[in-house]
């Protein structure tokens, strides 16, 4: 039952992943804490997003901006850093709700299409990193900042895709080897998991890149937005009831 649960899940967070490029960890991270502990949720996903991360940025690694990547990264490893420390040290309640407050509003940011004009500052890069970092590694999802930054200095959607991919691979490599030094890998049902979640993780994102042209950005967005708003919600309510 429990494998059957967390392969659904994965194989619907992937999918999503194998279409927009992002947003595995967004939604499998909140779905999977309502019925398994923070610290075996995001190992799992931080470990399954740097293998899919390989796979999406081996499709599309000749359009990743590597400029945006070396700006990103010294900001996205010091974050890393505290974000393993707090999810080490700080009560699981406050960062539960922190986590569903976090996914909601990004998902009402998708269902509203919100969306800013223009380029912005490479100065963004500082707090994109550092937030985006300790919030993979909190959360198990590093996505939005990186993705708002992203979006907002490369026009180009494949772009984005393929530099997120690649920042994510080295970036989250940083996080998974804090993971395995603090011990939170090490643990045989983790790893197990971690082997078995491999199987509904490729099947969705080979669906997902079989589908991502027949609907539109746009639309696909706004549906992980509702998912994302309902997923955010259960979470706050599971801690406060």
């Amino acid at each position: 039952m429990e494998f059957l649960i967390v392969g659904g899940v994965l194989f619907g967070a992937y999918l999503i992943r194998g279409i927009a490029g992002f947003g595995s960890g967004l939604i499998a991270v909140p779905l999977l804490a309502l019925s398994f502990p923070l610290q075996f949720v995001v190992p799992l996903i931080l470990t399954l997003d740097f293998v899919a991360s390989f796979i999406l940025g081996g499709v599309g690694g000749k359009q990743a901006d590597w400029k945006e990547i070396r700006l990103l990264l010294p900001f996205g490893l010091a974050g890393a850093l505290l974000g393993v420390f707090g999810l080490l040290r700080f009560p699981a309640s406050p960062v539960l709700i922190t986590l569903g407050l976090f996914t909601a509003f990004f998902g009402a940011r998708n269902i509203l299409g919100l969306q800013s004009e223009g380029a912005i500052s490479r100065l963004w890069a500082v707090p994109a990193g550092l937030v985006g970092s300790s919030a993979g590694a909190l959360f198990g999802t590093s996505a939005p900042p990186y993705i708002i930054y992203l979006t907002h200095r490369l026009q180009d959607k494949s772009a984005v895709r393929a530099t997120f991919s690649w920042l994510f691979v080295i970036d989250g490599g940083f996080r998974l080897f804090l993971f395995a030094a603090s011990g939170l890998l090490l643990g045989p049902h983790t790893q197990m998991m971690i082997l078995a979640g491999l199987i509904p993780m490729v099947a969705g994102l080979f669906v997902g890149n079989r589908v991502h042209l027949s609907i539109s950005r746009e639309m696909m967005l706004r549906i992980v937005g509702v998912i994302l708003v309902i997923g955010g919600m259960s979470i706050i309510g599971k801690v406060l009831l």
